[in-house]
Protein backbone atom coordinates (compact mmCIF):
# COMPACT_ATOMS: atom_id res chain seq x y z
CA UNK A 1 0.00 0.00 0.00
CA UNK A 2 0.90 3.60 -0.99
CA UNK A 3 -0.09 6.38 0.83
CA UNK A 4 -1.33 9.02 -1.53
CA UNK A 5 -1.11 12.14 0.71
CA UNK A 6 2.78 11.14 1.52
CA UNK A 7 4.10 10.13 -1.91
CA UNK A 8 1.99 13.69 -3.12
CA UNK A 9 3.70 15.71 -0.62
CA UNK A 10 7.29 14.04 -1.35
CA UNK A 11 6.46 14.61 -5.34
CA UNK A 12 5.86 18.14 -4.82
CA UNK A 13 8.85 19.03 -3.39
CA UNK A 14 10.86 17.78 -6.39
CA UNK A 15 10.64 20.81 -8.86
CA UNK A 16 10.15 20.05 -12.21
CA UNK A 17 8.77 22.96 -14.82
CA UNK A 18 8.64 21.25 -17.89
CA UNK A 19 11.77 20.39 -19.61
CA UNK A 20 13.32 19.30 -16.08
CA UNK A 21 11.45 16.17 -14.98
CA UNK A 22 13.99 13.81 -15.08
CA UNK A 23 14.52 13.84 -10.82
CA UNK A 24 10.61 13.44 -10.75
CA UNK A 25 10.51 11.06 -12.83
CA UNK A 26 13.05 8.79 -11.41
CA UNK A 27 11.35 9.17 -8.06
CA UNK A 28 8.34 8.44 -8.99
CA UNK A 29 9.69 4.94 -10.74
CA UNK A 30 11.32 3.89 -7.70
CA UNK A 31 8.16 4.08 -5.93
CA UNK A 32 6.04 2.37 -8.55
CA UNK A 33 9.00 -0.61 -8.76
CA UNK A 34 7.82 -1.72 -4.99
CA UNK A 35 4.79 -2.98 -6.47
CA UNK A 36 4.48 -2.70 -9.98
CA UNK A 37 5.52 -6.24 -12.55
CA UNK A 38 7.79 -3.17 -14.39
CA UNK A 39 9.10 0.53 -13.41
CA UNK A 40 11.41 2.68 -15.59
CA UNK A 41 12.17 5.84 -17.27
CA UNK A 42 11.53 5.49 -20.58
CA UNK A 43 13.31 7.19 -23.67
CA UNK A 44 10.82 10.48 -23.85
CA UNK A 45 12.08 10.80 -20.07
CA UNK A 46 8.06 9.46 -18.91
CA UNK A 47 7.74 7.71 -15.46
CA UNK A 48 6.17 4.26 -16.28
CA UNK A 49 4.69 1.55 -14.36
CA UNK A 50 3.03 -1.88 -15.61
CA UNK A 51 1.07 -4.08 -13.07
CA UNK A 52 -1.25 -6.96 -14.20
CA UNK A 53 -1.47 -9.31 -16.88
CA UNK A 54 -4.80 -9.66 -17.76
CA UNK A 55 -6.51 -9.14 -21.30
CA UNK A 56 -8.24 -5.45 -20.81
CA UNK A 57 -5.90 -2.49 -21.58
CA UNK A 58 -5.95 0.34 -19.51
CA UNK A 59 -4.04 3.68 -19.61
CA UNK A 60 -3.37 6.14 -17.00
CA UNK A 61 -1.71 9.33 -18.72
CA UNK A 62 -0.94 11.77 -16.11
CA UNK A 63 1.64 14.47 -16.27
CA UNK A 64 4.59 15.23 -14.24
CA UNK A 65 5.75 18.79 -15.22
CA UNK A 66 4.73 21.53 -14.06
CA UNK A 67 4.21 25.27 -14.70
CA UNK A 68 7.03 27.55 -13.47
CA UNK A 69 6.93 29.02 -9.81
CA UNK A 70 7.45 27.84 -6.71
CA UNK A 71 4.91 26.97 -4.06
CA UNK A 72 6.17 26.05 -0.62
CA UNK A 73 5.15 22.12 0.43
CA UNK A 74 2.95 22.58 3.44
CA UNK A 75 -0.14 20.94 4.76
CA UNK A 76 -2.52 23.71 6.16
CA UNK A 77 -6.13 23.62 7.31
CA UNK A 78 -6.68 19.90 5.53
CA UNK A 79 -5.05 20.98 2.07
CA UNK A 80 -1.50 20.24 0.84
CA UNK A 81 -0.14 23.27 -0.99
CA UNK A 82 2.86 22.69 -3.60
CA UNK A 83 3.13 23.52 -7.53
CA UNK A 84 1.85 20.89 -9.00
CA UNK A 85 -0.64 19.63 -6.48
CA UNK A 86 -3.88 19.77 -8.44
CA UNK A 87 -2.10 20.05 -12.10
CA UNK A 88 -1.27 17.71 -12.27
CA UNK A 89 0.98 15.57 -10.16
CA UNK A 90 -2.05 15.09 -7.57
CA UNK A 91 -4.05 13.23 -9.99
CA UNK A 92 -1.26 11.14 -11.10
CA UNK A 93 0.14 10.36 -7.34
CA UNK A 94 -3.65 9.32 -6.64
CA UNK A 95 -3.67 6.69 -9.34
CA UNK A 96 -0.22 5.52 -8.53
CA UNK A 97 -1.64 5.15 -4.71
CA UNK A 98 -4.67 3.48 -6.32
CA UNK A 99 -2.87 0.90 -8.21
CA UNK A 100 -0.95 -0.65 -5.51
CA UNK A 101 -4.04 -1.80 -3.35
CA UNK A 102 -5.18 -3.74 -6.35
CA UNK A 103 -5.65 -7.69 -5.67
CA UNK A 104 -4.53 -10.16 -7.35
CA UNK A 105 -7.29 -11.14 -9.16
CA UNK A 106 -7.60 -7.85 -10.75
CA UNK A 107 -4.20 -7.71 -12.31
CA UNK A 108 -5.30 -11.14 -13.50
CA UNK A 109 -7.72 -9.49 -15.63
CA UNK A 110 -6.33 -6.25 -16.48
CA UNK A 111 -3.30 -4.84 -17.42
CA UNK A 112 -2.76 -1.61 -16.18
CA UNK A 113 -0.10 1.37 -17.45
CA UNK A 114 0.79 4.12 -15.67
CA UNK A 115 2.28 6.97 -17.77
CA UNK A 116 3.96 9.78 -15.85
CA UNK A 117 4.46 12.36 -18.79
CA UNK A 118 6.73 15.04 -19.97
CA UNK A 119 5.88 18.36 -21.17
CA UNK A 120 2.32 18.39 -21.16
CA UNK A 121 2.72 22.07 -20.22
CA UNK A 122 4.58 22.80 -22.85
CA UNK A 123 3.48 23.07 -26.40
CA UNK A 124 5.84 20.09 -27.48
CA UNK A 125 3.70 17.20 -25.32
CA UNK A 126 6.86 15.50 -25.90
CA UNK A 127 5.43 12.54 -23.26
CA UNK A 128 2.30 11.65 -24.87
CA UNK A 129 3.64 11.93 -28.31
CA UNK A 130 5.96 9.36 -27.24
CA UNK A 131 3.47 7.14 -25.79
CA UNK A 132 1.03 7.52 -28.76
CA UNK A 133 3.98 6.43 -30.88
CA UNK A 134 5.48 3.43 -28.57
CA UNK A 135 2.84 1.97 -26.44
CA UNK A 136 -0.02 -0.63 -27.92
CA UNK A 137 -3.00 0.95 -28.26
CA UNK A 138 -5.27 0.09 -25.17
CA UNK A 139 -9.01 -0.38 -24.24
CA UNK A 140 -9.50 2.68 -21.56
CA UNK A 141 -7.51 5.71 -21.37
CA UNK A 142 -7.69 7.89 -17.76
CA UNK A 143 -5.89 11.35 -18.24
CA UNK A 144 -5.01 12.17 -15.17
CA UNK A 145 -6.35 16.15 -14.77
CA UNK A 146 -8.21 17.63 -12.08
CA UNK A 147 -12.28 17.10 -12.95
CA UNK A 148 -13.27 16.79 -8.89
CA UNK A 149 -13.29 13.87 -7.06
CA UNK A 150 -16.58 13.13 -8.23
CA UNK A 151 -16.64 14.60 -11.69
CA UNK A 152 -15.43 13.15 -15.10
CA UNK A 153 -14.18 15.31 -17.82
CA UNK A 154 -15.00 14.07 -21.08
CA UNK A 155 -13.57 16.86 -23.47
CA UNK A 156 -10.99 19.61 -24.03
CA UNK A 157 -11.76 22.34 -26.54
CA UNK A 158 -9.35 22.30 -29.75
CA UNK A 159 -6.33 25.12 -29.90
CA UNK A 160 -4.85 26.96 -32.67
CA UNK A 161 -2.02 29.68 -31.87
CA UNK A 162 -1.28 31.78 -35.53
CA UNK A 163 1.35 34.31 -35.68
CA UNK A 164 0.75 37.28 -37.63
CA UNK A 165 3.31 39.23 -39.14
CA UNK A 166 3.26 42.16 -41.73
CA UNK A 167 5.85 44.83 -42.97
CA UNK A 168 5.64 48.01 -45.26
CA UNK A 169 7.70 50.45 -45.83
CA UNK A 170 8.18 53.07 -43.59
CA UNK A 171 6.93 56.57 -44.05
CA UNK A 172 6.74 59.53 -42.84
CA UNK A 173 3.87 60.16 -39.59
CA UNK A 174 2.35 62.97 -41.93
CA UNK A 175 1.10 61.20 -44.47
CA UNK A 176 -2.08 59.14 -44.90
CA UNK A 177 -1.18 55.14 -44.80
CA UNK A 178 -1.69 53.26 -42.26
CA UNK A 179 1.15 51.61 -40.38
CA UNK A 180 1.82 47.96 -39.44
CA UNK A 181 0.84 48.51 -36.00
CA UNK A 182 -2.28 49.55 -37.50
CA UNK A 183 -2.90 46.83 -39.75
CA UNK A 184 -1.99 44.18 -37.41
CA UNK A 185 -4.56 45.46 -34.89
CA UNK A 186 -7.43 45.59 -37.83
CA UNK A 187 -6.40 41.96 -38.33
CA UNK A 188 -6.82 41.00 -34.57
CA UNK A 189 -10.31 43.23 -35.07
CA UNK A 190 -11.08 40.72 -37.79
CA UNK A 191 -10.25 37.56 -36.39
CA UNK A 192 -12.19 38.27 -33.38
CA UNK A 193 -15.32 39.42 -35.21
CA UNK A 194 -14.77 36.30 -37.41
CA UNK A 195 -14.51 34.18 -34.59
CA UNK A 196 -18.05 36.06 -32.38
CA UNK A 197 -20.26 35.52 -35.92
CA UNK A 198 -19.29 31.53 -36.19
CA UNK A 199 -19.57 31.04 -32.65
CA UNK A 200 -22.31 28.94 -30.72
CA UNK A 201 -22.60 29.30 -26.56
CA UNK A 202 -20.65 27.32 -23.80
CA UNK A 203 -18.35 24.64 -24.85
CA UNK A 204 -19.48 25.24 -28.82
CA UNK A 205 -18.24 28.85 -28.75
CA UNK A 206 -14.92 29.62 -30.55
CA UNK A 207 -12.64 31.68 -28.26
CA UNK A 208 -10.14 34.18 -29.75
CA UNK A 209 -7.19 36.22 -27.36
CA UNK A 210 -4.37 38.35 -28.77
CA UNK A 211 -1.89 36.76 -26.98
CA UNK A 212 0.90 39.46 -27.93
CA UNK A 213 1.66 42.24 -29.97
CA UNK A 214 5.16 44.10 -30.68
CA UNK A 215 6.57 46.46 -33.42
CA UNK A 216 9.60 47.54 -34.63
CA UNK A 217 11.11 49.62 -37.71
CA UNK A 218 14.44 49.99 -38.56
CA UNK A 219 13.85 53.40 -40.26
CA UNK A 220 13.44 51.27 -43.71
CA UNK A 221 11.30 49.13 -42.93
CA UNK A 222 7.67 48.61 -40.36
CA UNK A 223 7.02 45.47 -38.82
CA UNK A 224 4.48 44.13 -36.79
CA UNK A 225 3.67 40.45 -35.10
CA UNK A 226 0.73 39.52 -33.61
CA UNK A 227 0.00 36.13 -31.67
CA UNK A 228 -3.82 35.25 -31.81
CA UNK A 229 -4.80 31.67 -30.05
CA UNK A 230 -7.71 30.33 -31.15
CA UNK A 231 -9.98 27.81 -28.49
CA UNK A 232 -11.86 26.01 -30.95
CA UNK A 233 -14.78 23.05 -30.55
CA UNK A 234 -15.76 19.80 -32.11
CA UNK A 235 -17.10 22.17 -34.83
CA UNK A 236 -14.33 23.35 -35.84
CA UNK A 237 -11.10 21.40 -36.06
CA UNK A 238 -7.66 23.75 -36.27
CA UNK A 239 -7.41 22.99 -39.87
CA UNK A 240 -10.90 24.44 -40.58
CA UNK A 241 -10.58 27.12 -38.30
CA UNK A 242 -7.13 28.31 -39.75
CA UNK A 243 -8.70 27.92 -43.51
CA UNK A 244 -11.87 30.41 -42.58
CA UNK A 245 -10.07 32.81 -40.52
CA UNK A 246 -7.16 33.38 -43.29
CA UNK A 247 -9.79 33.81 -45.66
CA UNK A 248 -11.88 36.03 -43.31
CA UNK A 249 -8.58 38.64 -43.28
CA UNK A 250 -8.72 39.20 -46.83
CA UNK A 251 -6.27 40.23 -49.37
CA UNK A 252 -5.92 43.55 -47.81
CA UNK A 253 -2.44 43.26 -46.39
CA UNK A 254 0.02 42.70 -49.19
CA UNK A 255 2.98 42.25 -46.53
CA UNK A 256 0.72 39.12 -44.33
CA UNK A 257 2.29 36.11 -43.63
CA UNK A 258 0.56 33.43 -41.22
CA UNK A 259 2.89 31.03 -39.20
CA UNK A 260 1.06 28.30 -37.48
CA UNK A 261 2.71 27.91 -33.82
CA UNK A 262 0.16 25.71 -32.26
CA UNK A 263 -2.38 23.33 -33.42
CA UNK A 264 -4.41 20.78 -30.82
CA UNK A 265 -7.83 18.69 -31.99
CA UNK A 266 -10.57 19.38 -29.94
CA UNK A 267 -12.25 16.25 -28.35
CA UNK A 268 -15.11 15.46 -26.62
CA UNK A 269 -16.08 12.00 -25.62
CA UNK A 270 -19.75 10.43 -24.81
CA UNK A 271 -21.14 9.89 -21.65
CA UNK A 272 -21.82 6.31 -21.76
CA UNK A 273 -19.08 4.18 -22.36
CA UNK A 274 -17.80 1.21 -19.95
CA UNK A 275 -15.67 3.55 -18.56
CA UNK A 276 -17.64 6.21 -17.65
CA UNK A 277 -20.10 3.46 -16.25
CA UNK A 278 -17.30 2.17 -14.26
CA UNK A 279 -16.48 5.53 -13.20
CA UNK A 280 -19.99 6.52 -12.06
CA UNK A 281 -20.57 3.08 -10.11
CA UNK A 282 -16.92 3.95 -8.15
CA UNK A 283 -18.43 7.41 -7.49
CA UNK A 284 -22.35 6.51 -6.09
CA UNK A 285 -20.45 3.63 -4.21
CA UNK A 286 -18.19 6.43 -2.62
CA UNK A 287 -21.35 8.66 -1.78
CA UNK A 288 -21.25 11.17 -5.03
CA UNK A 289 -23.31 12.33 -7.59
CA UNK A 290 -21.61 11.87 -10.82
CA UNK A 291 -20.85 14.87 -12.68
CA UNK A 292 -19.97 15.66 -16.11
CA UNK A 293 -17.83 18.06 -16.99
CA UNK A 294 -16.42 19.70 -20.32
CA UNK A 295 -13.14 22.23 -20.30
CA UNK A 296 -12.29 25.04 -22.57
CA UNK A 297 -8.51 24.45 -22.13
CA UNK A 298 -5.80 21.48 -23.60
CA UNK A 299 -4.18 18.33 -22.51
CA UNK A 300 -2.97 15.33 -23.47
CA UNK A 301 -6.24 14.19 -24.45
CA UNK A 302 -6.11 16.13 -27.32
CA UNK A 303 -3.18 14.77 -28.39
CA UNK A 304 -4.02 10.76 -28.10
CA UNK A 305 -7.94 11.04 -28.54
CA UNK A 306 -8.17 11.56 -32.26
CA UNK A 307 -5.62 8.23 -32.60
CA UNK A 308 -6.13 5.46 -30.45
CA UNK A 309 -10.22 5.96 -30.75
CA UNK A 310 -11.25 4.58 -27.21
CA UNK A 311 -13.50 5.42 -24.28
CA UNK A 312 -11.33 7.99 -22.72
CA UNK A 313 -12.09 10.55 -20.24
CA UNK A 314 -9.70 12.84 -17.68
CA UNK A 315 -10.21 12.37 -13.89
CA UNK A 316 -8.28 13.17 -10.34
CA UNK A 317 -8.54 15.19 -7.30
CA UNK A 318 -8.40 18.76 -7.38
CA UNK A 319 -10.31 22.12 -8.35
CA UNK A 320 -8.84 23.15 -11.77
CA UNK A 321 -9.11 26.90 -10.76
CA UNK A 322 -6.27 26.49 -8.77
CA UNK A 323 -4.19 25.30 -11.87
CA UNK A 324 -1.29 27.57 -12.55
CA UNK A 325 -2.01 29.71 -10.00
CA UNK A 326 -0.06 30.83 -6.50
CA UNK A 327 -2.42 29.21 -4.03
CA UNK A 328 -2.44 25.56 -5.82
CA UNK A 329 -3.71 23.11 -3.50
CA UNK A 330 -5.50 19.94 -3.12
CA UNK A 331 -7.92 18.64 -0.14
CA UNK A 332 -6.39 15.95 1.46
CA UNK A 333 -10.15 14.28 1.77
CA UNK A 334 -10.73 14.47 -1.74
CA UNK A 335 -7.27 13.12 -2.44
CA UNK A 336 -8.07 9.74 -0.62
CA UNK A 337 -11.18 10.04 -1.76
CA UNK A 338 -10.14 10.21 -5.37
CA UNK A 339 -7.87 7.08 -4.85
CA UNK A 340 -10.75 5.30 -3.56
CA UNK A 341 -13.00 5.89 -6.96
CA UNK A 342 -9.97 4.78 -9.34
CA UNK A 343 -9.26 1.75 -7.19
CA UNK A 344 -12.87 0.78 -7.56
CA UNK A 345 -12.87 1.61 -11.30
CA UNK A 346 -9.84 -0.66 -11.88
CA UNK A 347 -11.91 -3.47 -10.10
CA UNK A 348 -15.12 -2.44 -12.41
CA UNK A 349 -13.05 -2.25 -15.57
CA UNK A 350 -11.67 -5.77 -14.70
CA UNK A 351 -14.94 -7.40 -13.80
CA UNK A 352 -17.82 -5.93 -15.45
CA UNK A 353 -19.50 -8.11 -17.78
CA UNK A 354 -19.68 -5.42 -20.19
CA UNK A 355 -16.08 -4.03 -20.41
CA UNK A 356 -15.49 -6.86 -22.55
CA UNK A 357 -18.44 -6.54 -24.95
CA UNK A 358 -17.63 -2.78 -25.19
CA UNK A 359 -13.63 -3.26 -26.18
CA UNK A 360 -12.51 -0.91 -29.27
CA UNK A 361 -10.22 -2.66 -31.50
Amino acid sequence: MIDAATLLERTLTISSPSGSEVGVAHFLVSQMGAFCDEAFVDAAGNAVGRIGTGPVGVYVLGHIDTVPGDIPVRVEGGALYGRGAVDAKGPFCAAVAAAASLSDAVKDALTLTLIGAVEEEAPTSKGARYALLTYPKPDFVIVGEPSGWDALTLGYKGRLVLKLSLEKPNFHSAGDDTTAAEDAVTCWGRVKAWAEGVSGTGFDRVQAALQSLNTDSDGLTQRAQAVIGLRLPPAWPPERAEGELLAALGSGFPGLRAEVLGREQPYRGPKDTALTRAFRVAIRAAGGVPRFKLKTGTADMNVVAPHWNVPMLAYGPGDSALDHTPHEHVELAELERAVGVLAATFEGLAFAPHVRANRSG
